[in-house]
Parts: structure tokens; sequence; C-alpha cells
């Protein structure tokens, strides 16, 4: 019996957003439509495991066929198809849910988790490119009439009886003429690749299968082997270095959630990508996870896949829920277990990570108080030596000769031993060690560092003079009377006229520079922060000189009534100073080695 009729909208359930409001990603359409097909094949195979369907369910398929010719494309499953009343239903009442219905019906079997529709609109996007479509199927149901059904994008559709001789689905779109860009073998092929490359029923396109029905998230941790995750990374990411490791999210309760969370060879901290694929049910959603992954955890790369995080009516986005707050924190204590493991069975092996994954552990610590409580005993600080220590084991390697008066541990540290090799030298004939933080995060570690570490203060090397970098109740005495010290001082100033230059004559030992140059640790944090977060702007720097009273220098320029000679030689110590930190260049670096080398010829 022929029907015509009008589809019943239901529009308590769905806003004005059909066609090309429904989605904001036209490819869209596309996994809407397999993925209905792949759940008309699950259900269908449900029923065949509760006795309710005596067919073969070993080799169900969705296929997706192209003919250029007639413009269109048809998506075609082996699922349990529908009658004319269920076309009745689930078609023309838009926004009634097929998978809620089943789901409801056989509750005591099924869980609802275990089927991809859910919103009973995706069906819908079909008319984001179709002028028309046609579903021909035929239900699993004993002496189901098959049926076919017509729309054109309007309310309106066309309901008749069809032959077809086995059960299933065929939905024929009729393409527009602004979407015939999808009747392109390469377009729909990369439209599969990236959203239905996991779907748990096998996809036909082009004669081949193009997806895998088990990727190695859904499989159970203890029967894989480290090389199965090798193979896994390079089919997520081909160009990769191999990962450092990994760590299998597996959960089913409070909420259900695996995944594979991969730590890269190497990740830029000022350059987050969107590395992590989400999925629900093996349906690819979006590389946008950031209410699902931590925001330190977003450096890495791999899959996560849950039915328990909402999304919206498309799917293209996340929604505020619970168990996306539960699901967050769950990972980042996964994380926090995988590294803590790592430390304690191989710290041989997890000291020759530590340079790449020092990034994501600091990261981590800063922006998570959870992650900081589990993992702060596990994070590791490197000196000069190549050695490895815990936060407590290096305070309690150099709190003996490292303590200042008001009893803080000073940890003297490094951003370049080449270039500070002049301060770190003379910071070493004192017995002090040095660490290297020069890291692109290290200038916010150390921040936080002071801030949560127990009596712990960060200097760098070239902050101060040595007598200041760890102020002792012992002092170095200055060797110069009050009047040598402001006459000192005045020959340098009158003799060096530099803009944003300050002076001082202090106490320093001997052998140290006649004068250094430092920059306070505050201006020397703020200066590093600019240069990491902007590296192509070169940094505004005061200048600060320390005249070394104690030098044999001092009394030299003091007490020479050769004045030429006094100033080549404040003019040299001046200029040692920028040499050491690096500030020479120019004609300023010229001058000094053509003078360097006229005494050279003069001897």
């Amino acid at each position: 019996m022929n029907e015509k009729g009008t589809i019943s909208v239901h529009t308590e359930n769905i806003f004005p957003i059909i066609k090309k409001f429904l989605y904001s990603d036209q490819d869209i359409f596309l996994r809407e439509l397999v993925a209905n097909g792949v759940d008309a094949i699950q259900k269908l195979k449900k029923l065949g495991s509760m006795g309710l369907y005596e067919g073969s369910t070993d080799k169900l398929v969705v296929e997706v066929l192209l003919d250029e010719t007639h413009k269109t494309i048809t998506i075609k499953d082996d699922g349990l198809g529908m009658t004319a009343d269920e076309i009745k239903q689930y078609i023309n009442q838009i926004a009634f849910s097929g998978a809620t219905e089943f789901v409801e019906k056989y509750k005591e079997q099924v869980e609802q988790h275990q089927l991809i529709g859910c919103f009973g609109l995706g069906f819908y996007s079909a008319f984001m490119v179709a002028k028309k479509v046609e579903i021909i199927t035929k239900s699993y149901q004993a002496a189901a009439q098959a049926v076919h059904w017509s729309c054109d994008g309007s309310t309106d559709f066309e309901l008749n009886p069809v032959e077809k001789n086995v059960i299933g689905t065929e939905i024929i779109l009729h393409l527009s003429e602004d979407a015939e860009e999808f009747l392109k073998k390469e377009r729909i092929q990369s439209i599969l690749n990236k959203h239905c490359r996991f779907l748990p029923v096998e996809i036909l396109f082009d004669g081949k299968v193009i997806n895998n029905t088990t990727p190695l998230w859904i499989k159970i941790p203890a029967d894989l082997k480290p090389e199965d995750y090798l193979t896994f990374y390079k089919e997520l990411y081909p160009f990769a270095a191999d990962p450092l490791f990994w760590v299998h999210l597996n959960i089913d309760y409070p909420f259900t959630l695996t995944g594979i969370l991969y730590f890269p060879k190497a990740a830029n901290y000022f350059e987050q990508k969107e590395t992590i694929q989400l999925y629900a049910r093996q349906v690819f959603i979006t590389n946008d996870v950031k209410e699902v992954i931590p925001e330190f955890l977003r450096l890495l790369h791999g899959v996560i896949d849950s039915p328990d995080i909402p999304l919206n009516v498309s799917r293209n986005a996340l929604q505020s829920d619970s168990n996306v707050k539960k699901i967050n924190i769950y990972i980042a204590k996964k994380v926090a277990e995988k590294l803590e493991t790592l430390f304690q069975q191989d710290r041989q092996a997890y000291e020759a990570k530590w340079n790449d994954i020092s990034l994501f552990i600091k990261y981590g610590m800063m922006t998570d108080d959870k992650f900081d409580e589990k993992i702060r005993e596990i994070v590791l600080l490197q000196n000069l030596s190549g050695h490895y220590y815990t936060i407590a084991a290096y305070k309690n390697k150099v709190s003996e000769n490292q303590t200042d008066k008001e009893g803080n541990v000073v940890f003297l540290y490094t951003t370049d031993p080449q270039k500070q090799a002049v301060y770190i030298q003379s910071i070493q004939q004192k017995g002090y060690d040095v660490l290297v933080l020069n890291s692109q995060i290290d200038t916010n570690f150390i921040n936080f560092g002071e801030f949560k570490f127990d009596k712990i203060k960060f200097k760098g090397v070239d902050t101060d003079t040595i007598g200041n970098l760890i102020e002792k109740e012992e002092t170095v005495a200055l060797e110069l009377t009050e009047a040598e010290k402001e006459e000192l001082k005045s020959i340098y100033e009158k003799t060096i006229d530099v803009a944003q230059t300050t002076w001082n004559v202090v106490a320093m030992l001997p052998e140290e520079l006649p004068v250094t140059c430092i920059t306070p640790e505050f201006s020397k944090r703020m200066e590093r922060f600019t240069q990491e977060s902007a590296p192509g702007n070169k940094p505004f720097r005061s200048i600060h000189l320390a005249i070394n009273g104690n030098h044999l220098l001092a009394k030299k320029i003091l007490y020479t009534t050769d004045k030429e000679r006094q100033k080549e030689l404040v003019t040299h110590s001046y200029q040692l100073a920028l040499l050491a930190q690096g500030l020479l260049e120019g004609e300023s670096l010229a001058a000094f080695i053509k003078s360097y080398m006229n005494q050279l010829l003069d001897k």
C-alpha cells in the first residue's frame, strides 16, 4: 500500500538546526550515516546473542558506494533493517532515538553505551549534502515487507513497498550541486580515515576494508607487548619518533573509559597541539579534549574513548558534566602512578628519559596540586656533573655548605653552562654545587619551587657576587677605606659613561673578576620569561656592575698617575665583565680584540 504524509517534527526535542545548521562540519554526514549502519549491525548481533535472531551474524559489514554518473553516495549495511512502522517512528519523527528505544525494550540484556546512536538526529545530516534521500530497507523480522522511503529535504515524504531480498538498509544520497566534491574517491576516503578508521564493524569502501575493528585501546593490557604499542603509535602518527613510554587507561566504574596516552620524544611547552584523539564507542569525535584531559597532559599523544563524555547534539563539542571532571582527575592519577612505577622499577632508565619527560612533570606540578602531591618525590634535578637527584636528596647534599644565615638552602643554577663558565668556576672554587635549569619551563618552575619547597631558594650563578649569592654570618672584609671606595666608584662612573648602568664597590674574593656584571634574580627571571614567550624580542636590560674592591687592579687603578693607563684598565675591566655575560658585541667587541692584540704585540 503506497503512502504519503508529512514528517512530524518534535519541536520540543530539536532546534531549527536541520540541514546546514545541524552540524558545523559538512563532512559529518558520512560519519553519522556509517555509524547508524554500524549501530544496526550491532543491534542485530545483540538480538542474535539473545536468541531472537537465527541468521548468521559473522560477516556483517557497512559499505560505502560512489556513483559518479548518477551523482549518488550509498551507505549500505547488513543490520537489522526497519519495517514501515519503524520508518515512521525513527525517521518521520525527528529526534526519536532508535538506540534509546532499543535499549528501553531490551534493557535487561544490553547497555546503552554499546550502541552508537544517541540523538536520533544523525540521519538528517544527510540533507547537508543531498537534495534527495532514499531509504531501501528490509527488517530482520519474519515475513517483513521491504519498504522504500524518499524525501526531497522538505517535510514531505513518500513510503512505498519494494522488493528487497536481504535484510538491512541502503541509504542513497542524491548530492546537491554544491556538494559534488563528495563524489571524489579521495575525499570520501579521507573522511572515512578520519572518523571511521576504528569502528567496531568492518567498513568497505572501493572494495577494501578501511578500518581496524579492534584497536589496541579496547584490548586487555596484560595481553599486549611493547611492540604492539609501538606499532599502534606508528598507525596514529606515521612520521613521529618512537614514544618514550605509554599509559593504558581501562576503567568501567564509576565511568567507562579506555585509551592509550603516549609520552612523545619531544614537545613544546608554548606550542600545544591537538594530538590526543577523542572517540565515543570507537567513533572519532574531536581533537579538542581540553575539558577531558588535564592541561599539562595535552602535550601527550594518543587516544581516549568514553561513552560517558557528554557531547552536544552534533557530537562535535564536549559539554560540561561531572563525569568529565572525574575522568580528568583519573587520567592525571594514572599518569602519576605510571611515572612512579618507572622511577621505582628502573631509576637509571627513568633518569635517561628525564630531560624529555621533565616538561610534562614540571608543568603538571605547577597546574595541578594533586598531581604535585603524587609526583614531587620523583622530580629530578641535574647538576653540572650530570648527576640526578630528587629534590629532597639534593637539599640534603648541599645543605651543609649552601645554607644561608636565614636557614634557607640555596640551590645555585646555571641557564647556560658555556656562557656562564666564568661565574661557575668562581662558585665551584668555593665548593658550591651548581644545577642546570635551562629548559623552556624552568623559569616558571623556579618561581613555583621557591613558593612550594620548604626553606629552599633558587639563585642564578650570575645574579650576584659570590658572597651575596649565599649570605653567611661571616663576611668578606673590604680592603679599601671608605674614601678609596668612593674614589674608585667615581673613576669608573666618569670613565664608563653608559646609560642605565649602576656601579657599586663591594667586598669580593680577590680571585673573582675585577668587575662583575650582575642581573638581580628577579630581573633575570623576567628576562628569561620574556625570551621564552617571545623568542624574537631582545629584552631591555639595565646593567648592574660590582667593582671588586679586593682585586689587585682596584688599588692599581686608584694610585696610577698615568691617566691613560687608568682609563685603559677601567675600560678593560668593564669590557671583561660584559664579555663574561655575553654582552660585549659589535664595535665594543672589535675594539677590545684590537686592544688586546696591540698589547700582545707590545710585549
